[in-house]
């Protein structure tokens, strides 16, 4: 049961949310869960099909515009729509909100990796028929989006009309109220090729200034007795039209392939007819098998199996589907804030990627994980360039925002003052590393981009009275900003730089050619590096004696408390409703700051001022953002509050599915389903890499009966399986491995399993 999503709503709230929930992806193309025939009039829908990275720039309107702000933003596009498909019973045109709905419903098949809707119907006419709507999005052919429909007529049909449009005339959503959502610029591709061929259409657009080209090549089948066939073009549309005999049932089957330059080439219209041409000869049934073998893998280390709570297990089940679907799996891309759900965000890369998103992937698919790593990668010539644009000698700023790696944020305080973002890049790099050993990427990649961030905070930061300081930026929570020594900025900059000096250290060892290289082409000098260790080592990390905790920054604890309690309701979220500098100006926070610096680097703190600091910090923390209750999940786990880590769990587990942020409908939120498999692995299960090693300290919700997953750790792939009883592990690939149980150090043997009985303290 719960591999299955199944969708029975048809009021216009529950079908814009259903939209997304329903949405299918590969990681490189995307497609909303809409109608193939439409909505009646008077609904509104996001109609889209997005391509990972596909984009335009466009202009950013300031009132008053400063040296160094953004001057254009990148916006991913709704690109060519291919679902188009209106089916006619004699002359009645079918659709839901007329005439009489026997039955109705809609699944996602995360197992099998296909949508399907079924209807039974009867027309305002008295036509009476059965229909079975299923599509598929390739995982095995990426540029692959197909459609297969089932018409069953009941009742007396003189005939069944088939129209399969392919429409180049589309547009993006606005909505001027959100800021969380485009306002503006929502038209932004021109067609620039209709064609019908013999056996295909083509439809081409290109967009307004990327000068960028997007091509959808359709092909069409049909299985049906003495059936006619004609086409027809417009200006921006093409459409095929089959008219058949309703005296049996009807089986229509449509192959579309989209293509890009970013991925293609100039030549992407003649790439497209390749692909056509490679798959037109496999079923419908052939894409799904194949489907089916791709899952089954994907699976088989991915899947968490929860016993003792069904919603939980579906919520977790549909978040890593939707993250697989949504992730880029080639350098071109990375995994933007909604996915390929929606246009939340615009499509939009930001920090979510390596906090909360990367570790997924890092410990069950370290192939994705490293093309996420190798994107960043790409840009990291733009972040050179941020950093010299905001008047740092040297190096590498990378944006807040982006597509591309220019910056997109034009609010500068939660935006670029989020410096932040280098130092969780230059993590997720380091644990890349602890978790694959992979030397050859640290010498390619890895160190460039640590060393070039430690020269970030080189610059950026100060010593005074022997500390090192870094003034004037905005930690992650968005309602304290343009601060003095925010604690989780100190912190990741200090781990950033004597990882930098670990990694120099290492290649002097190991590959002192690559490090003669690297030096030279960065004009790198040992002094430098000694700064690296001087500014590390000296990183000033506010406390506060009183208190006993981490000060959020150096003014937060002198503000007023914002008084969380007697806020109205609908006051929430704070940031629709109050001017960003009421909330600067109090103790109140969107998201969890200092508590999640507790979790990713938790040996820089003692366990009573992590406690004290949770206890303070939870009690001023709105939740306004859906990166924040999985945080306060994982760290309630480590200092053993279960009830707490349990109910901020369950927040994220069905956040989606439940749409309890009230904007699900503009794409789904993929660092909170991140952070849903974080809860379970990080928090309940205690994972941590660390330099000397892997950690685990398992505990089981009361809620549950038990939980199983996989991780994949230096070439190995270990079973978790707690119980109430017991902890037992089974190391299923590679060789023998040591790690720490609830700090004991144990080793387990290929094939063989650890049991690790429970102890009651």
């Amino acid at each position: 049961m719960s591999w299955k999503l199944t969708k029975y709503e048809l009021d216009n709230q529950s079908l814009l949310t259903t939209e997304s929930l329903l949405s299918l992806g590969n990681g490189y193309l995307g497609v909303r869960g809409n109608f193939e025939e439409g909505y009646t009039d008077g609904y509104k829908s996001i109609r889209g099909t997005y391509i990972n990275a596909f984009h335009d720039e466009t202009e950013i309107v300031y009132g008053e515009k400063l040296f160094g702000f953004p001057e254009t933003q990148q916006k991913v596009l709704n690109v060519i729509d291919a679902q188009g498909v209106q089916i006619y019973l004699d002359d009645e045109r079918f659709s839901l909100f007329e005439g009489e709905l026997l039955s109705f419903e809609r699944n996602l098949h995360m197992d099998a990796g296909f949508s399907e809707r079924i209807v039974h119907w009867i027309s305002p006419k008295g036509k009476e028929v059965k229909l079975q709507f299923r599509r598929v999005i390739s995982f095995t052919a990426k540029e692959l989006f197909a459609i297969d429909i089932r018409v069953e007529p009941i009742s007396v049909v003189e005939k069944v009309k088939i129209v399969s449009t392919v429409n180049g005339d589309v547009a993006n959503y606005v909505d001027k109220d959100d800021p969380r959502v485009a306002s503006g610029h929502a038209k932004r591709l021109r067609v620039t090729d209709i064609r019908q061929e013999a056996q295909f259409s083509v439809v081409k657009a290109t967009t307004f200034t990327t000068g960028l080209e997007v091509a959808c090549l359709s092909t069409s089948f049909i299985d049906a007795e003495n059936y006619e066939h004609s086409g027809a073009a417009t200006e921006s549309s093409v459409e095929e039209i089959y008219t058949c005999k309703g005296d049996s049932a009807i089986r229509f089957t449509k192959y579309n392939i989209f293509t890009d330059t970013l991925r293609h080439g100039e030549n992407l219209v003649n790439e497209g007819e390749v692909l056509l041409h490679q798959v037109r000869d496999k079923t419908f049934d052939d894409l799904l098998a194949q489907q089916q073998a791709y899952l089954d893998e994907f699976w088989a280390v991915s899947d968490i199996a929860i016993d003792g709570d069904q919603q939980v297990q579906e919520g977790i089940r549909f978040n890593l589907y939707q993250l697989l679907q949504s992730v880029g799996k080639d350098p071109a891309s990375n995994i933007a804030a909604k996915g390929l759900s929606g246009e939340g965000y615009e499509g939009h890369y930001f920090w979510d990627t390596e906090i909360y998103i990367f570790p997924v992937f890092l410990m069950t698919n370290p192939i994705i994980a490293k093309n996420l790593l190798l994107h960043r990668y790409s840009i990291l010539g733009h972040a050179r360039e941020r950093a010299k644009e905001m008047g740092h000698e040297k190096g590498a700023l990378f944006p807040w925002r982006t597509i591309t790696g220019a910056e997109s944020s034009a609010f500068f305080p939660a935006g670029t003052a989020q410096y932040h973002i280098s130092a969780d890049i230059a993590y997720s790099y380091v644990q890349f590393y602890l978790a694959t050993k992979d030397e050859d990427f640290l010498k390619r990649y890895m160190a460039e981009v640590v060393f070039e961030t430690a020269r970030l905070w080189a610059d950026v930061g100060h010593m005074q009275h022997g500390e090192f300081r870094i003034d004037d930026v905005t930690g992650p929570d968005e309602y304290t900003c343009i601060v003095n020594n925010n604690y989780y900025t100190n912190v990741m900059a200090k781990h950033n730089l004597l990882w930098a000096v670990k990694i120099y250290k290492l290649l002097e060892d190991k590959d002192i050619d690559r490090l003669r290289q690297l030096s030279t082409q960065m004009e790198l000098t040992e002094t430098e590096v000694d700064t690296w260790q001087m500014a590390g080592e000296n990183v000033y990390l506010p406390y506060d004696e009183t208190l006993e905790i981490n000060a959020q920054d150096d003014s937060f604890l002198q503000k007023a408390r914002w008084d969380l309690k007697n806020t109205p309701a609908e006051k929430f979220p704070l940031l629709l409703h109050y001017h960003p500098l009421t909330l600067y100006r109090r103790q109140v926070l969107k998201q969890a700051d200092t508590v999640l610096a507790h979790f990713l680097l938790e040996d820089e703190q003692d366990l009573k001022t992590m406690k004290n600091s949770y206890d303070y910090y939870e009690e001023i923390t709105t939740h306004d953002s859906s990166l924040s209750s999985c945080v306060h999940s994982i760290m309630a786990s480590k200092l053993g509050y279960s009830e707490k880590a349990y109910s901020y769990f369950s927040e994220t587990a069905r956040l989606d599915l439940e749409d309890t942020h009230h904007n699900t409908k503009d794409g789904l939120h993929m660092a909170n389903m991140g952070g849903t498999w974080l809860g379970i692995v990080y928090g309940f299960a205690g994972l941590r890499l660390k330099e000397s090693g892997l950690y685990l300290s398992p505990s089981l919700p009361i809620e549950w009966n038990s939980y199983t997953f996989h991780l994949r750790y230096q070439a190995r792939v270990l079973k978790v399986h707690k119980t109430r009883e017991a902890t037992v592990y089974t190391l299923i690939e590679g060789e023998s491995l040591g790690f720490t149980h609830n700090g004991e150090a144990v080793l387990i043997e290929n094939g063989k399993e650890l049991v690790m009985p429970e102890t009651t303290n």
